[in-house]
């Protein structure tokens, strides 16, 4: 699997590439996570978004479909008592409807196959008034986004899509969430955070 091998360089790829929205990412996405809630990470490639939830919630149950990134992911959390590092597929969770508080899912969105889909599997093992939160890398189009996404591709990721900012925004309406909110992580490949407030 390509993740399980580029798993050992991914944070020193991203830090070199990106560092500023690598680290602010998972700041900004920390700013929703409350110190009772129960979160839920898919994707949690390498560990980057984690370790700032570690710090602010109750519990965190952080998975992937990569037992490589899985790896690098204890590396960073095991000093936390509160995290849970587990396999998961997040098209098929194998949880109850309404468990978690929060529910992250970061930069894999443009991954998947059917990511409409995806959407609704979270939102599902949402609680009622809990939150899905959605960080993705869009493209701004400049030339070493490009490059670097062609190279990715090169050494054998699979990205199905590739958004800008208005894309982004229009796939969320286009798949029926009209009211999530969007900020944006600004940096060499800048990262747009989506929210949806399940009711």
């Amino acid at each position: 699997m390509f993740w399980d091998k580029v798993s050992p360089l991914y944070d020193f790829f991203e830090t070199v590439y990106n560092r500023r929205v690598y680290t602010n990412t998972g700041k900004c996405v920390a700013a929703y996570i409350s110190e009772d809630d129960i979160v839920l990470e898919c994707a949690c490639g390498t560990g980057a978004i984690s370790e700032p939830i570690a710090q602010k919630c109750r519990l965190l149950i952080a998975t992937d479909m990569s037992d490589g990134m899985l790896r690098q992911t204890y590396k960073k959390c095991r000093k936390y008592g509160n995290v849970k590092v587990r396999r998961a597929d997040l098209t098929h969770l194998k949880c109850k409807d309404n468990r978690f508080d929060k529910v992250v899912a970061g930069n894999v969105i443009h991954l998947l196959d059917d990511p409409e889909a995806a959407i609704r599997e979270l939102l599902r093992v949402c609680k009622p008034d809990g939150m899905v939160i959605i960080p993705t890398y869009i493209n701004n189009e400049r030339a070493g986004q490009k490059i670097t996404v062609k190279l990715l591709e090169k050494l054998g990721a699979s990205f199905k899509r590739q958004f800008d900012f208005a894309s982004y925004r229009q796939f969320f309406a286009n798949a029926g969430f009209t009211d999530a909110e969007f900020s944006v992580v600004e940096g060499r490949m800048p990262c747009v955070i989506a929210v949806i407030q399940k009711s």
